[in-house]
């Protein structure tokens, strides 16, 4: 019978003003915003969930004092960093993803738990990390619901292109020199277009605006897994990104503490998918060539996703981290 698997995830929601006032302000936050939309960090949690339960993998999630009746049992700790100094942690610890945005937030960790593994979402991002914590490192993404995020038929797209504007540092400067020439040229060219921005929708109408696009303009500086873009992909939608390189800037960390290159925009990308731009210039230069291959059906974002980041696969992966966790 397979081990069943201590899983551990908690939205951080401190008392204000006086205890337990927690319980009051988020019954009165439901009854005000409806439900909360789901975060990155909590994607991850909820997905990974989704896979294990495909694969048919018991999962036992935040129960504390089985873990500490159970010393020896590995736990996964998914994000939120608070959970890690919510008890005095004996198990093995498999940690991560989205638990640090940079390891200076934390740089004793490796000596202060007994953490055995330490899950980052990318490339790029455990390139940054290693210097702190070494080989204790490994990459996984979560994976795409792509039973849920799936193509559309061709006669419900009435949209050529959804813009999805997740520019989060400098947008007024952005705004000027990126978005509203892509804008502008979108109406020269008289195509049929949408702009998203980020953190202003709820998952069921983005789902509903790539049912009806036939490309992505994606507008992003940097991600670690990018599960919006990735959503599109797995629709069907190929992505035409922006994806500046550089350095990590952040400006939590950047240019005061941290200065890391190169990141990207796409960490999860192969010829399939779409096509890049560097600047507003080279979206100019690229764009007729991204809507002829359109036209053409020349791309194929699903494939992609179904053959690298299906729930089962990277719940599987996720599984394998835990056996390498149990090593000493």
């Amino acid at each position: 019978m397979t081990e069943t698997l201590n899983l551990f995830y908690e939205e951080p929601d401190p008392d204000r003003w006086m205890p337990l006032d927690r319980y009051p302000r988020r019954l009165a936050r439901r009854l005000i915003r409806g439900r909360p939309a789901i975060g990155g960090v909590q994607r991850l949690f909820v997905n990974l969930r989704a896979g294990l339960d495909l694969l048919g993998a018991p999962i036992r999630v935040n129960d504390y004092r089985y873990a500490a009746r159970h010393p020896d049992d590995v736990v996964g700790i998914v994000g939120k960093p608070h959970v890690l100094d919510k008890r005095r942690w004996k198990n093995p610890i498999l940690c991560g993803p989205g638990l640090y945005s940079h390891p200076c937030d934390d740089p004793d960790l490796l000596t202060r738990l007994p953490v055995r593994r330490l899950l980052v979402g990318c490339v790029w991002m455990r390139r940054m990390f290693e210097p702190y914590y070494g080989d204790r490192l490994a990459i996984w993404p979560a994976g795409i619901d792509t039973d849920l995020w799936r193509p559309a038929a061709d006669e419900s797209k009435d949209l050529d292109v959804l813009v999805y504007d997740k520019v989060l540092w400098e947008h007024e400067r952005h705004e000027r020199e990126l978005i509203g020439p892509i804008i502008e040229s979108l109406r020269r060219r008289q195509l049929r277009f949408e702009v998203i921005r980020y953190g202003s929708y709820r998952e069921e109408l983005y789902r509903a605006a790539l049912r009806r696009s036939r490309l992505m303009v994606f507008l992003c500086a940097h991600e670690t897994q990018g599960f919006a873009y990735l959503q599109a992909l797995s629709s069907g939608v190929p992505i035409f990104a922006w994806d500046p390189g550089g350095l990590w800037r952040d400006p939590d960390y950047y240019p005061h503490r941290v200065r890391f290159g190169p990141v990207t925009s796409v960490p999860y990308w192969d010829a399939r998918c779409g096509m890049k731009f560097l600047d507003a210039a080279q979206y100019q230069e690229r764009l007729d060539a991204v809507l002829d291959r359109v036209e053409k059906r020349a791309f194929e974002p699903r494939a992609y996703v179904l053959e690298t980041l299906t729930l089962e696969s990277c719940a599987r992966k996720y599984l394998e981290h835990v056996a390498a966790a149990r090593e000493p």
